[in-house]
């Protein structure tokens, strides 16, 4: 029996996760597909895992990151803790069905960034506040970065765009964008931060990896700092949830 794992989200148009699983599994000769399941309701999940007795394993990407939750029989707990899951292991058995969230984002980012910090990067600015960000979050917090994040509608705690001051951003000299602004097809927008206030001593990581070099990143360029898109972070993740559906 084919073995088959997929990616859960709304929309993908943007997603090469497919083409990486399908092209490593043929790559590795295995029986195996990787598919797009674009919902545009979350709650449906649960009939579509049930239905597909050779699906094995998922991805979670945008929007469903922490909606997906609710559904799942259990949680990992570094998954609980950051608050969001990304890879959903299937396990069936004559007792039914069961789905077990895990966050292998955290394990892509922190692998993909480590290399790039300097001993000047102490304080990060997160933007966005969904599922992507409480991974890059936590990750950057066990660091040792001092974390803020930035948001349209800012909570207790949190700063909005507006507070960017040049105080602001020269203490914080970590960016990273966790909101999908920039994301194909919409590559002509970009987080509202005053990038003139980017220097040399800045890293503006973008998460979006598609396109390769997002607005963010060309107007952060522009200014001398140093980015970084998310592809291998989607590649470390992904080879991180192929171990999760392989335990």
């Amino acid at each position: 029996m084919s073995r088959k794992f997929g990616l859960v989200g709304y929309p993908l148009q943007h997603s090469f996760s497919q083409a990486y699983h399908n092209e490593r599994f043929a790559r590795w000769g295995l029986d195996a597909v990787y598919v797009n399941y674009e919902l545009s309701d979350i709650s449906s999940l649960r009939n579509i895992v049930g239905a597909d007795n050779e699906l094995e394993g998922l991805n979670v990407t945008i929007p469903y990151k922490q909606a997906v939750m609710t559904l799942l029989d259990e949680i990992d707990a570094t998954a609980k803790t950051i608050g969001a899951v990304n890879v959903i292991r299937i396990e069936r058995s004559a007792e039914g069905v069961r789905m077990i969230g895990y966050n292998s984002d955290y394990i892509g980012f922190r692998n993909s960034l480590s290399p790039l910090l300097q001993s000047y990067h102490t304080c990060a600015l997160v933007l966005g506040t969904g599922g992507a960000s409480k991974a890059v979050c936590a990750a950057l917090q066990d660091m040792g970065l001092t974390v803020r994040l930035v948001s349209r509608t800012p909570q207790e705690g949190q700063l909005g765009y507006d507070a960017l001051t040049a105080q602001v951003m020269a203490e914080h000299t970590v960016v990273v964008n966790t909101t999908p602004l920039g994301m194909y097809p919409h590559i002509d927008s970009c987080a509202p931060i005053p990038y003139d206030m980017l220097t040399h001593r800045h890293l503006c990581y973008d998460v979006v990896y598609n396109p390769a070099e997002t607005l963010f990143m060309r107007q952060a360029a522009s200014r001398g700092a140093t980015v970084c898109n998310g592809l291998d972070m989607l590649y470390g993740q992904a080879d991180a949830a192929w171990e999760i559906w392989n335990k």
